[in-house]
Parts: structure tokens; C-alpha cells; sequence
């Protein structure tokens, strides 16, 4: 379910035939291509939905909303306390994020998101899902045993820590606020935010630890 199994299987599907284009792929094309032609769709605004998606709209955003959560405390009780409105102080808002809680990992509690009926997430904050995410054994299992789907991930949760499963659905998104790795104390919000990973803000991995001499 990982993203390295993904893209395995990308890989070697790619290599079997030589490269070219998916079927999805190719009837994507064709239908922008007569929806272009007969006048229905702007070149220009797929253009710039592409660049959205590439360089504006993903995991870093909800990088730096954890970051400065961490390094501000008024921000962090703002942002547990209404999510919609302390992510929108950063300039993150729009469709697929107009309704946000965000659930905080503490020593006592580790929470994962899931969306069982289909694949609701937080675009403005991490982008679009990645496969795994959307894929029936996930939206099932997360429920069911999520302490095994966690191991699957590489995140061993003792039996001592409550695990909280949250369910995304069309109305409501959820965003995780990984704890703070040890031995990121004084470091600023741009080097706090290379810590946060968008499988932490999912639940399905945990924060990254600092580099020895990572610089301010």
C-alpha cells in the first residue's frame, strides 16, 4: 500500500511497453483535445490547473500550517480549536478544504485519517491522494485493524497509546498535527516544516527527526 510499491508497479508497467501512454491516459487526452477544438475548454486554464497542482497545491502547504502550530502556541490552540479558519490565516482555503478539524498526536493518542466511502482529503493542504489512500484495502482496513495497517506504513504504536481513526467524508476533512520530534528545539519554521511529511499529516508515518547539525 506504500508509495514505494506504487511506483514499482508504475515502473515495471512502463518499461513492458516501452513507455507509452496508459489507455486512461490516452482517452484523457483525446477527450480534452474535442472538448479544445469545439470550444469548451481553455488551454490556458488547464495550464494553469496543472501549475496549481504542481507548485501551489500540496503536502508542503500543510507542512507549514504543522510547522507553525509547533513553533507558535496561540497559533496551534487556534488552529485545534476551528482548523478552517487558522489554516485560512495562511492562505490556504478553496474547494476540497472549506471544512477542516485538525487532530493533534500526543504521547497518549495517535490519530490516522481515512475516508471510507471514497477518497475525501484535504486538497489545500496536501494536495491530491495518492493511490493508496483511494484504494479499497485502506479504506477498509484503516478501520478494522488500523494498528496493522500502521505496521504496514513502518509506525509501530504501543499498545499503551490509544489509536483514533477519523473518517473523512464530503463535508468535513481532517488534518493530523504530527508531534514534534525530539531534538528540533530551536530550529526555525522553514527547517520545521522539512520534518513534516504528508504521510504524517495522514497518520501513516510519524514526523522526521533533525538531522545533527541541521541549521536554523
Amino acid at each position: 500500500m506504500s508509495d514505494k510499491h506504487v511506483h514499482e508497479h508504475d515502473h515495471k508497467h512502463d518499461h513492458k511497453h516501452d513507455h507509452q501512454p496508459s489507455d486512461i491516459s490516452l482517452r484523457v487526452k483525446a477527450v480534452e483535445s474535442l472538448l479544445v477544438e469545439k470550444g469548451l475548454l481553455d488551454p490556458a486554464a488547464i495550464d494553469k490547473l496543472v501549475d496549481a497542482y504542481e507548485n501551489k497545491i500540496g503536502p508542503h502547504n500543510g507542512a507549514r500550517v504543522v510547522a507553525h502550530a509547533w513553533a507558535n502556541t496561540a497559533y496551534k490552540k487556534r488552529l485545534l480549536t476551528d482548523g478552517t479558519a487558522a489554516i485560512a490565516e495562511l492562505g490556504f482555503t478553496g474547494i476540497q478544504g472549506e471544512d477542516m478539524v485538525v487532530v493533534e498526536n500526543t504521547p497518549d493518542v495517535h490519530n490516522m485519517v481515512v475516508c471510507t466511502l471514497c477518497s475525501c482529503y484535504p486538497w489545500p493542504t496536501l494536495g491530491l491522494p495518492p493511490n493508496w489512500y483511494k484504494a479499497a484495502p485502506y479504506r477498509s482496513r484503516a478501520v478494522i485493524d488500523p494498528r496493522g495497517v500502521l505496521k504496514e506504513f513502518g509506525v509501530n504504536i504501543p499498545e499503551s497509546k490509544e489509536v483514533r481513526v477519523w473518517d473523512s467524508n464530503a463535508e468535513l476533512r481532517y488534518l493530523v498535527l504530527p508531534q514534534r520530534p525530539e531534538g528540533s528545539e530551536g530550529l526555525d519554521e522553514a527547517a520545521l516544516a522539512n520534518l513534516v511529511t504528508r504521510d504524517s499529516m495522514i497518520g501513516v508515518g510519524l514526523a522526521r527527526t533533525p538531522k545533527a547539525g541541521a541549521k536554523k
